[in-house]
């Protein structure tokens, strides 16, 4: 199938400071090199967008060999930190602004939803600024016409249609501005996080009405968010940008969990799985089922789950562990902690440690993806070193009896 979407080595290249775009000496330069036919000299120098830290270079690369294909009837997912390049390659897509270097090769029209107000003329009423897009995407006004009332249904601003557009919230703009976007027919349909400006209800209706485009009438859709719930119920394919270049590729499912993985891997406190440290422990072995793993997923079949820990401290303690499994979305599942309950803790020496412990499940725990938050805890129940998300835990579920298919009829309570 040929793509819809052939992004090729695609970068973009800003100077930094007060002066945007250049100065006059470096314009004549660019001018020319391109005269005489040769490259552009800026486009050799620069840095890649790395927020938190100082460059030497008046140059930024937010984006650099970008290279992409995205198929017909395809919505593929875009997420990453803020900074990573996303609103860059959407403006670069739309042709809001040319790429330094590279092509983007593209087989239809696209309608962009990339900000409030995207397309929309503040002046205009509702109605006029909808026939407005229509004919900038190359629809007749026959066609404007016969979508009309659908977009103002899915709207829900009939009563304002007639009315500035100046004079809307940004909720009702977002409203129209998406009711129009994916109502005129596109090729293509580009979205920024600009549906988190909406309600509840319309991010859902949203959601639906993108899905149905998709799958039912083959349109393209590029939706970036940081909803994560969003990303992996809509999406058909994810890429996850970092420092302006893809780091990861795949589903939408993998993407999530890469790009979580290396939050967990960047936030503060956290070395990795195998090294933690804090002022008074250094932890250099850490087992789970007997397996040692950097945050890796570690696969449960048994409901039974033995933790190891293995480490030097610099000073003698009492030790407990503290175990939070949480779901993807941060709500905290269980809670397993025999130093708080039972109040069972050992005492270690100055030097090395081991600390084993042995859990189970509960029987509610269905299958799918968790995460251990692993804590360290003294007998004064102050937190000695603290982790999130160190370990994903893909666990197979309970063992159900024979002949009961649905484990609702058991009495399990379904997480996923």
């Amino acid at each position: 199938m040929k793509p819809i979407i052939s992004i090729q080595n695609l970068g973009k290249q800003y100077r930094l400071g007060t002066v945007g775009t250049g100065t006059l000496s470096h314009d004549l330069n660019r001018w020319w090199h391109k005269v005489r036919g040769k490259e552009d000299p800026y486009l050799k120098i620069g840095e890649t967008n790395n927020q938190q830290h100082t460059g030497k270079s008046s140059y930024v690369w937010p984006l650099r060999n970008i290279s992409l294909d995205v198929f017909p009837g395809e919505v593929l997912g875009i997420i990453g930190k803020n900074g990573a390049g996303k609103s860059t390659l959407l403006k670069l897509l739309s042709r809001i602004t040319a790429p330094s270097e590279g092509s983007i090769k593209t087989r239809g029209r696209i309608a962009s939803l990339l900000e409030v107000g995207t397309g929309f003329h503040p002046e205009l009423t509702g109605r006029e600024n909808i026939f407005l897009n229509g004919a900038i995407l190359g629809m007749s006004k026959k066609e404007i016409t016969s979508k009309f009332d659908e977009i103002v249904d899915f709207a829900g601003c009939k009563r304002y249609i007639d009315t500035p557009v100046k004079r809307y919230s940004s909720g009702m703009y977002v409203r129209l501005a998406f009711a129009v976007a994916a109502h005129l027919e596109p090729e293509i349909l580009v979205v920024d996080e600009v549906l988190a400006v909406g309600d509840t209800e319309f991010q859902l209706k949203a959601i639906e009405k993108m899905k149905s485009v998709s799958t039912q009438q083959g349109r393209t859709i590029l939706f970036v968010s940081h909803n994560m719930e969003n990303i992996k119920s809509l999406c058909t394919r994810a890429v996850v940008l970092e420092n302006g270049g893809i780091k990861f590729e795949g589903t939408p499912n993998e993407c999530i969990n890469h790009y979580l993985r290396y939050e967990t891997e960047h936030s503060e406190g956290i070395i990795d799985s195998i090294t933690w440290s804090s002022k008074n422990i250094l932890l250099s072995n850490l087992k789970i089922n007997g397996k040692k793993e950097k945050i890796g997923k570690v696969d449960f079949s048994d409901p039974t789950c033995q933790i190891e820990i293995k480490g030097s401290l610099i000073q003698g303690t009492s030790l407990s562990m503290e175990l939070i499994v949480s779901d993807d979305k941060d709500n905290k599942l269980f809670y397993f902690s025999p130093g708080t309950v039972d109040g069972l803790f050992t005492s270690f020496e100055k030097g090395n440690f081991k600390l084993s412990e042995k859990i189970c499940f509960p029987t509610n725990l269905m299958g799918g993806d968790y995460f251990f938050n692993l804590n360290l805890i003294d007998d004064n129940l102050d937190i000695l070193l603290k982790t999130k998300k160190c370990y994903t835990m893909k666990y197979s579920g309970p063992q159900l009896s024979k002949g009961v298919n649905d484990p609702r009829k058991q009495g399990y309570i379904i997480l996923q």
